[in-house]
């Protein structure tokens, strides 16, 4: 995926477009860890206003954030899609989506329905121009990877996820009294944790996983059509929200089972590396990919016939361990290519090796700390909830050490090209 062949430094974003997503997701992340720590078990309970919070911190805040970062690096690579202005398209992005994030936030805390409106209003004109704008492009394409694909099933799904959250807005706002509130909370929830963010993690390891860690290809027909059945399930969830809610866990089911599927064929494909030694990623990837089968048992049970709080709980530690578990595995991955690459493209002699940007070891304490979070947050579920405001101090512990990593990445970055020399490759002519 981030081989220098077939990359070049005019197809690559800037450094900068990948970073400012990352590093704003991590701050989310941040943010996030401090309200579960302030309001512990609460913020587990679905019908409280906390959990609302909580919930949009970590999808709005993080998974989007680090989600956009990542497919501004990826559609040159996997799809070879680049944007003429890509630095103009990210702030004007960013900027919108962390304004409508805080604000829809806040519509939840007051139940305010102005602070609906606007958080909407924002929130589309930050996400609307350039998910449509990458969906455009990847339609474009004449010949299609299974990653390339599975991306534009992801951001078609995130479009409807959009869609459906507006409605959800002008529900819970009071601007119209058409939906049912339950049935389209159940649609939306759904659309965004596999129509998008599953979703978007399978078809980026469609690739990834066999070019990272040198493993077996998926099965070709599985990965062409995978992204496909996951749509095609959600679109009827979609038309069963607006005609036959009962048929939405139904729905549900299947998609948990085709995800279930893909979490266990990838760990067979980890187990069948080439490349004898593990770093900190592959068990990032390893951990995330086992969350997720684990999540679906629980899904498969919810859907159908309701859970015990305590399993409730689980199932959300679960669920968030998977997403995270791949953005952590992916930043560390992306983050010392990038400064490697963009100071190795402009001809520095002391671009700095990718081990240099970011040691192992800062990984593997991470990884740490990680794993303490999840087990921390089932000891929550099942042993005393007071736990669960030491599960939200080590997830803010969590994107602080991956903050860090992020902005120490840019300074070295900043400093070698403010203090360094380059190649001087006009002295190699004639």
């Amino acid at each position: 995926m981030f081989q220098n062949n077939g990359l070049s430094l005019d197809q690559a974003p800037p450094i900068s477009v990948v970073l400012r997503f990352f590093l704003g997701g991590s701050l989310f992340g941040l943010a996030a860890g401090i309200w579960l720590t302030l309001q512990g078990p609460v913020a587990l309970d679905p019908a409280t206003p906390a959990a609302l919070i909580l919930t949009h911190l970590l999808t709005l805040g993080v998974m989007l954030s680090f989600m956009l970062g990542a497919l501004f690096q990826m559609l040159p690579v996997l799809a070879g899609v680049a944007f003429r202005d890509p630095t103009l398209l990210a702030i004007r992005s960013q900027w919108p989506l962390i304004f409508g994030t805080l604000l829809l936030l806040s519509a939840f805390a007051t139940a305010e329905g102005t602070l609906y409106l606007l958080a909407a209003l924002l929130l589309g004109v930050g996400l609307l121009p350039v998910a449509g704008r990458m969906l455009r492009r990847l339609l474009e394409l004449k010949d299609h990877s299974p990653s390339s694909r599975g991306m534009g099933f992801a951001l078609y799904n995130l479009l409807l996820l959009f869609l459906v959250g507006a409605w959800l807005a002008a529900l819970m706002g009071g601007w119209t009294g058409r939906g049912d509130l339950l049935a389209l909370r159940q649609l939306h929830l759904g659309l965004g944790l596999f129509g998008w963010i599953a979703l978007l993690i399978l078809s980026v390891s469609f690739q990834v996983i066999e070019m990272f860690y040198v493993t077996p290809p998926y099965p070709k027909a599985y990965a062409r059509w995978l992204p496909f059945a996951v749509t095609a399930l959600l679109s009827l969830e979609l038309i069963a929200a607006l005609n036959f809610p009962p048929l939405i866990p139904w729905c549900e089911s299947l998609v948990a089972l085709l995800l279930a599927i893909h979490g266990l064929l990838t760990l067979r494909r980890l187990s069948q590396r080439q490349r004898p030694l593990a770093d900190a990623t592959v068990w990032f990837w390893r951990a995330g990919m086992a969350a997720l089968a684990l999540t679906i048992l629980l899904v498969l049970p919810r859907n159908l016939f309701g859970l015990p709080r305590p399993l409730e709980e689980t199932l959300y530690a679960l669920f968030a361990f998977f997403g995270l578990s791949i953005v952590f595995a992916m930043a560390y991955k992306i983050v010392p290519f990038l400064t490697w690459f963009h100071l190795n493209a402009q001809g520095y002699f002391k671009a700095p090796m990718m081990h240099e940007v970011i040691h192992p070891r800062t990984a593997m304490r991470h990884l740490a700390i990680h794993l303490t979070t999840l087990f921390t947050a089932l000891a929550a579920a099942w042993l005393t909830p007071a736990l669960w405001s030491v599960a939200g101090a080590l997830l803010a512990l969590s994107f602080a050490w991956i903050a860090v990593a992020i902005y120490r990445a840019w300074h070295l970055y900043l400093h070698i090209q403010a203090t360094e020399e380059k190649f001087d490759f006009g002295g190699m002519k004639g």
